[in-house]
């Protein structure tokens, strides 16, 4: 229930913030003569007060439809539609991979805290975080793609499969980095727990405590960052769209902002805000089923 008012005060804080931007959907270079763009303004209700349009939109959006687009022949839900698989692919491909090494480095420094290996994960996973992906992007460019052409530089250059590897690599080190830390920081305080040293006690492995007692209450943080790192992948990373020239939402928003196509700004707004509430919704009813102390009446 609290997902409603949620997702609700976000799209009108986020429609009145589109609209307070200057100039407008049909400002350009070429003045176009009074009498055209008022029957523009007409067709498109920007006539209207804001807070008029605002109620048409909403009304609109209880029916699935975002609205047309001022920049394009399609309308916003054939752009999202258009847009989104690109970086669906993208960002599956680059969650999945920063959850697995995220998780089994974060692990690995955890079960040899204070050894040379916990220190160079450690260290590795702090260089992942203060690096930003702006830079790492273009890196991954110049060495696989220009000097060691091993890999396409773009996402036109290659039709195949290999178009998918620096894209989600670059989108997933941040993440792995993140993942990595919390779960190492997460894993040292659950094996220090007075359960796990009564596994030990009992004779059990270090494996088996992992799988059975440590792992899931570990998992906790980590799902808590997922919530809003999946939303934010999913929805197309503007630096890596841009870098690689993947027609995803995230190309797709900054264009639409700078061309004042307010609906088309909205809509991916609100798909981006509904997948975060969503999602974060997804991440209780996971704390409930890795933690059995975690109930919801």
């Amino acid at each position: 229930m609290g997902a409603v008012p949620t997702l609700l005060l976000v799209i009108v804080l986020a429609f009145f913030l589109v609209h307070s931007v200057p100039g407008g959907p049909f400002d350009s270079e070429r003045v176009l003569p009074p009498e055209i763009e008022q029957v523009l303004l007409e067709r498109y209700d920007l006539d209207d007060p804001v807070p008029v349009q605002l109620a048409k939109y909403l009304g609109n959006l209880l029916k699935g439809d975002f609205g047309p687009s001022y920049r394009s022949t399609l309308n916003v839900n054939q752009i999202i539609a258009q847009r989104f698989p690109a970086s669906l692919a993208i960002g599956g491909l680059a969650m999945t991979l920063a959850l697995a090494a995220g998780l089994m480095l974060g692990t690995w420094a955890a079960l040899r805290h204070n050894s040379r290996l916990d220190r160079v994960v450690t260290g590795l996973a702090m260089t992942g975080i203060s690096i930003p992906i702006f830079v790492v992007a273009p890196a991954l460019v110049l060495i696989f793609a220009v000097y060691l052409n091993w890999l396409p530089a773009g996402w036109t250059v290659s039709p195949g499969p290999a178009k998918y590897v620096l894209p989600v690599v670059a989108l997933a080190l941040p993440q792995i980095a993140y993942i990595t830390r919390l779960t190492r920081a997460s894993m040292i305080d659950v094996l220090q727990s007075g359960y796990v040293r009564t596994a030990r006690a009992q004779g059990l492995g270090t494996a088996a405590i992992v799988r059975h007692h440590a792992l899931k209450p570990a998992l906790l943080p980590v799902v808590s960052y997922l919530g809003p790192a999946i939303a934010g992948i999913l929805t197309g990373s503007v630096v890596i769209e841009s870098v690689f020239g993947i027609p995803g939402l995230g190309e797709g928003f900054v264009t639409a902002a700078f061309n004042r196509d307010y609906l088309q700004v909205m809509g991916i707004v609100v798909l981006y805000a509904a997948l975060v509430v969503l999602l974060n919704l997804l991440a209780d009813v996971l704390y409930g089923l890795l933690d059995p102390r975690v109930r919801y009446e």
